[in-house]
Order: C-alpha cells, then sequence, then structure tokens
C-alpha cells in the first residue's frame, strides 16, 4: 500500500478507534512497558499526527509564558513537551530497527519528514531560542547540571541554525527533510539487499569444516527458501562468519566475501547514488552553519573537536597495527605453505587461517569453545557481573508484553528489592530485523517535578544465530563479546541518576558513550567470571581451568587484523567528512584511493565498506564520528588498567565507576567525570598495550 494510501485510510479512523489507540494516553501498564499487544499498525500514523500536533501546543506554550525565563518555565518544560511524540516515536523507531515490516517502512516514508520538520520548528524558533539565550546569559543562580543543560541546549540551537536568516533557516531545514529521507532510503536498500542475497549449497561435502550449529542453521534457511534439502547461507554475521572462519571449501569463502563487500552496491538495493546524494546534503549543511566540512561539524560538539585530532589517534594506532598485520600475514602465509594449499592469502581467507594459526598456536579450537557460551549462559554471565559490581539483580517478567516472540524483558533490582528499571533482550537474527547490535531505550530515566524518580526501559538488540530443533545457540567469541558490549551501554541507561531527561544515561559526547560499553567487555573473558557463566551446553561442565588459559592467551590473537579494519573504516569516514563535495563521486574509486593513502595491507579490506557502512549513512550518529570508538577505547583500556591493579570485582572501583560515570549520564563534562574516577586524565599508551601494539 503507498504511504498516501495508508494515511488516508487511517486518517479516517473513528472516534472510538482513536480513544483506543494506546499512544494517545498513558499506558498504564506495569512499569510503563508499551502495550505491545493491544499496539497495531494503525495506530501510528494517528499517532505521530496527534503527537506533533500536541508537541508544538507544547512549544508554543513555553513561547508564550511572560515570565522572566527560568530553568523550569523553559529547559525543563521544553524537556516534557511531546508525550506522546515521544511514546510512539520510541516504540515505531524501534520496531522499524528490529521487526520491521513493508507496511512499517511505508509508514516511515509518511512520518520521518513529519518528526524532521517538527524538530527543525523548534531548533529555529527565534522565540524559544530568546529564552534559552537569556537563561545561557544570566546563568548565575545555576547550579552545575543546569548550567551545563543549558549550555548544551544553546550549542544545540546554534548547530541545528538558530542564528542563521529567516532563507537560510528554510534551506536548512529542506536540507534536513531530505537527509532524513536518503537515511531511510539507504537502511531499507540495506535490508532488502541483505536479505535478497544467499548461497545455495547442494553437495554436502561443501560444508566441510563448518560447525554442526551453523549447518544446522543453514538447511532451516534453505528450507524456507523453497530449497529443501540444500544448505543456504547468508551475509547476516552468524552465517558470513562462520563461513569465512571455518569453511574448508575457499571459494564458498570467496563467494561469501566478494558477496559482502558488494552488498548494496548493484541493481535496485544499490546505494551508491544514496550515498552520493547524502555527501552532497551534508555538504551544503555544513556550509550553510559556517563550517569548512561535515567532520568539522561534527567533532566539533564532542570531545575531540577537531577531524585532526582524530586523525591524529588514527595515525599512532595505524603504524603498529600495520606492522603486527605483516606479521600475521606471514604467520598465516607460513601454515598454508606447510599444509600444502598452494594459494597466497587472500581477503577471503583471513579469517579461515587466522582461526588455523590460533589452533596451531594455542591449540584453541573455537568450535570446542563455543560449547561453553550457550546464549542463556552468557546472558548470567551478564547479570553476574551487573550484581556483583554494581549491585543489581535481574528477575524475569515472563508475561510482560513483548513486540517479538524472541523477546525476554526483566525487571531490574537493587539489592534491597528496590526497582531500578526494566531491561529487555532480543538476541537472533531474522529477516525483519536489520543486521548489528544495538542499545537503546524505550522510556528515558529522570526526577519528575514532585521529586519521584521516573526510572527507565532499555532494550539491547543482537544479531545471534537462533537455535534451531538440533541445536541450541551457541555464541562465537565475538558474540560472547557484543553481549558484553550492548551490556555495557544498557547498563549506563539502566543505572543512570541525572536529574533531567535530556542528560540521562547515554545521552553524552558520542566519543564518551562507548565507555561503559567498550569496558564491560573486559570482564567477558576474566577468569573468576567465566567459571561462574560458561559451562558445557549438554554436560553443565565448568569451562575447564586450561580452556581458561588458552583463551586469556589467545585473546590478543588477530589483534592486528582487528585494528585495522577499524582504524581504516575510521579512516574512510573522516575522508567523506573531510571531503569539499561539488561532484558525484565514483564510491569504489574513493574508497580505492583512501587504501592508497594509508598503505593499507591488500590481504586486509573495510570492515564496512560504504554502500553499508550503516553507522555513517544510515543516520548521522557516528558520521565523522566512527573513530569514536578508538577514541573511547583510549578511555576503557586506561580505566581497566585501574580494575586490573586493584582487582576485577574491587567494590570501591566498581563504587567510583558507578557514581561517577554510569549514574552521571551527561551532567557534568566527560573528561571531568573520568578524571574523577580515574584519577587522572587517559593514557593512550594503554591503548596499544592492550592490544600488545606496543612493542
Amino acid at each position: 500500500m503507498a504511504a498516501a494510501a495508508i494515511v488516508t485510510s487511517l486518517g479516517s479512523c473513528s472516534k472510538t478507534k482513536e480513544e483506543a489507540n494506546p499512544f494517545l494516553a498513558e499506558y498504564n501498564t506495569e512499569y510503563d512497558i508499551p502495550p505491545f499487544d493491544k499496539i497495531s499498525i494503525e495506530h501510528y500514523v494517528p499517532a505521530f499526527t496527534k503527537g506533533v500536533e500536541e508537541a508544538r501546543a507544547d512549544i508554543a506554550a513555553i513561547v508564550a509564558n511572560e515570565e522572566t525565563p527560568t530553568f523550569e518555565n523553559t529547559i525543563v518544560a521544553m524537556d516534557n513537551a511531546g508525550a506522546t511524540l515521544d511514546r510512539v516515536s520510541r516504540v515505531f523507531f524501534s520496531l522499524s530497527e528490529a521487526d520491521s515490516s513493508p507496511e512499517m517502512e511505508e509508514i516511515a516514508k509518511t512520518v520521518t519528514p513529519m518528526i524532521s520538520r517538527y524538530y527543525d520548528e523548534v531548533s529555529m524558533n527565534d522565540s524559544l531560542f530568546n529564552r534559552v539565550k537569556y537563561l545561557y546569559e544570566h546563568s548565575e543562580a545555576l547550579d552545575a547540571e543546569q548550567k551545563r543543560a543549558v549550555e548544551e541546549s544553546y550549542k544545540d540551537f546554534v548547530r541545528n541554525g538558530a542564528l542563521l536568516s529567516a532563507e537560510d533557516k528554510a534551506k536548512l531545514s529542506e536540507l534536513n527533510v531530505e537527509l532524513s529521507d536518503l537515511y531511510l532510503k539507504f537502511n531499507q536498500n540495506l535490508l532488502a539487499a541483505t536479505n535478497d542475497f544467499a548461497i545455495i549449497v547442494k553437495e554436502e561435502s561443501r560444508l566441510s569444516g563448518l560447525p554442526e550449529g551453523t549447518i544446522a542453521t543453514a538447511a532451516a534457511e534453505a528450507e524456507k527458501r523453497g530449497e529443501k534439502g540444500a544448505w543456504a547461507f547468508t551475509l547476516h554475521a552468524p552465517s558470513r562468519l562462520a563461513v569465512l572462519q571455518y569453511a574448508d571449501d575457499r571459494q564458498l569463502r570467496q563467494d561469501m566475501y566478494v558477496g559482502y563487500s558488494k552488498l548494496a552496491s548493484e541493481g535496485e538495493y544499490d546505494n551508491r547514488p544514496v550515498i552520493n546524494d547524502i555527501l552532497r546534503v551534508r555538504s551544503a549543511k555544513a556550509k550553510l552553519l559556517g563550517y569548512a566540512n561535515y567532520a568539522s561539524y561534527m567533532t566539533d560538539k564532542v570531545m575531540a573537536k577537531t577531524p585532526q585530532n582524530a586523525l591524529d589517534l588514527l595515525m599512532k594506532v595505524w603504524t603498529p597495527t600495520v606492522k603486527q598485520v605483516k606479521a600475521e600475514v606471514a604467520e598465516m602465509q607460513q601454515l598454508a605453505d606447510e599444509r600444502g594449499d598452494n594459494l597466497k592469502i587472500e581477503p577471503w581467507d583471513y579469517y579461515y587461517y587466522a582461526e588455523k594459526v590460533r589452533v596451531k598456536k594455542y591449540d584453541l579450537d573455537e568450535n570446542e569453545v563455543r560449547q561453553y557460551f550457550q546464549v542463556d549462559s552468557v546472558r548470567k554471565g551478564i547479570f553476574t557481573l551487573a550484581e556483583r559490581l554494581y549491585g543489581v539483580k535481574f528477575v524475569e517478567l515472563p508475561d510482560a508484553p513483548k513486540y517479538h516472540p524472541d523477546v525476554k524483558v526483566y525487571e531490574v533490582v537493587d539489592l534491597e528489592g528496590n526497582h531500578v528499571a526494566v531491561f529487555m533482550t532480543d538476541f537472533f537474527t531474522r529477516p525483519s530485523k536489520r543486521q548489528g547490535a544495538w542499545m537503546d531505550e524505550m522510556k528515558s530515566s529522570y526526577v519528575a517535578a514532585d521529586g519521584t524518580a521516573v526510572r527507565p526501559i532499555v532494550y539491547n538488540v543482537c544479531n545471534f544465530a537462533a537455535p534451531t530443533a538440533e541445536m541450541p545457540s551457541l555464541l562465537s567469541l565475538d558474540d560472547v563479546a557484543t553481549m558484553f558490549h550492548e551490556f555495557g551501554h544498557g547498563l549506563h541507561g539502566m543505572l543512570s541518576r541525572a536529574k533531567y531527561k535530556c542528560q540521562s544515561g547515554t545521552a553524552v559526547d558520542r566519543d564518551f558513550v562507548e565507555l561503559p560499553s567498550q569496558l564491560t567487555e573486559h570482564w567477558a573473558l576474566e577468569p573468576e567470571l567465566l567459571k561462574v557463566y560458561a559451562r558445557h551446553y549438554k554436560t553443565g561442565e565448568v569451562i575447564p581451568d586450561e580452556l581458561v588459559a588458552k583463551l586469556q592467551a589467545a585473546s590478543r590473537h588477530n589483534a592486528g587484523f582487528n585494528m585495522a579494519e577499524r582504524v581504516a573504516a575510521s579512516y574512510l569516514d573522516l575522508q567523506y567528512g573531510l571531503m569539499d563535495y561539488t561532484e558525484d563521486v565514483d564510491i569504489n574509486a574513493f574508497e580505492e584511493k583512501v587504501v592508497e593513502e594509508l598503505g593499507m595491507p591488500r590481504e586486509v579490506e573495510y570492515r564496512y565498506h560504504s554502500t553499508y557502512f550503516k553507522h555513517i549513512f544510515g543516520s548521522d550518529g557516528y558520521a565523522s564520528g566512527y573513530y569514536t570508538y578508538l577514541w573511547a577505547e583510549v578511555l576503557d583500556a586506561d580505566a581497566f588498567e585501574l580494575f586490573a591493579e586493584k582487582g576485577a570485582f574491587d567494590p570501591e572501583t566498581a563504587r567510583s565507576f558507578k557514581e561517577n560515570v554510569l549514574e552521571k549520564g551527561g551532567s557534568e563534562d566527560p573528561m571531568e567525570l573520568y578524571v574523577k574516577f580515574r584519577g587522572q586524565e587517559p593514557n593512550a599508551e594503554a591503548l596499544l598495550r592492550k592490544h600488545g601494539l606496543d612493542k
């Protein structure tokens, strides 16, 4: 159904139907969990329409207030504006990523520009900006948290065009609407291209080397695609990475690698024209706002401050990384020669031979390791970590509303039984879910006007291989790290005690937001915690000491490859942002130019080619900011050195991190928060030490 038809049909809903719309009133459910069982596709457009109408009225009331601007009647009032829009947006955009459908995609085409225009109206509202400006210039009576909120609000207004002329504001608004449409198109192309691709294998001999669980999943996928008796391998991470890492059939590995590297780069779902349009609009937007380029616009608002500071970090890491990659390739080539494989290592061989080297050097077979990391066991690991470090427990709510049967819902309580948050997990891959892993909120935390602490609803989404009739979901070491990583983001949201919505949880600088997530990864292979959660899925046997020792010894294996992928992707992202866009770019040629500039080893390619680099082209969240993972890793490496010194579960160190980082959200300057926790500014050398690149 076309978007216009949806709007027409939904716009004619009866009054009874509208009254039954769950978004148009408080949910009145336990812990304010959205009543997913009562939400229908026809509820969204009326709720968005009503929500924008109410939000405009809320903003108009703030502007019409004749009293002298105060923090409460301006900043807090802005925080609280648009309750209906907030409810429906959080649910709709969460599900459009995690459980989409053609109907959801059509609705997105309607509501996305509607919302973009509303937010532009707010950010370019002269009267509203003047109230914030007054507070910015008269902040003497404000406390530190309030002053920071006012300063951040003022900067956001300026960055969003508040100082532009009326004519330029109109131009900026059109650019923003165009960008929102382009991001939507990029994401829809990517999801469709990912689901469209499959390698159908009909000869069982070609499955040699693949894990039993991967083969079972591939058989189930083939049957879904009408190829019963065959095996279908897809570009979803559990399938793709298993083929690249374990398949003895080199042609199968190459077909998978090439298929991934060309994802969304040809045919009906070609994202290259979309990228060019995004680059054009971003360049125009940056220049309209007075910035030399988009990278300068994006880094200005975070800890790095300039693109050059970000590039300096990348280059500091790059030289030792290339050295390590060359050593890794030499090891793999030697092993291939010893096996008589008669080949030169190519990009589609890297995962495969890296795994063979790991088995040889450390006597560590990841197929064996997986058997100790069944998904529910790893879930127990992250919950145990949270209890031991931060004093919170997770109690499943089996009857809570869920948006998909795969979802599990938990109440988070402190050790006295007090409610802290609601936490949802959605772990398994499916066609309706985009690739990757992420954390977000269905409701944020804040302190209400009457002093009541409103607690959040936080969720984690991953793309692990789903269990089959024959096999449970067994996780790779990368999958385990991913679960711990996203849980770290979740803790940042769940444990927030910031007073204001605009500062709660992960509402922090982009290059600070990855600190809790990346720090949490360090506990995934902590021997003391492994003994609690890593159990054999068949026997229940605790992971043996000798296997733990091997995991520790191999923890830096392939460090050069992993770092090279990340640095190269970060560098590519910044080069796009630094571009002075004047005409269409040959995306493939641009990528190759960056490879040449870096002197990138040919056995390694980008972690994400441009056409599926969702971080930077699926939204502006990490645009000219993918480097922030490395920036934050400087912080997490330095931070964990304190835990390593004091003890991985040292109560005082954990308390300090909880109180100075997790609970504070964006209420203080991130570097000040870090120093309060660590006692010093971060040492960049810690990043090199973490990966063994300091030699």
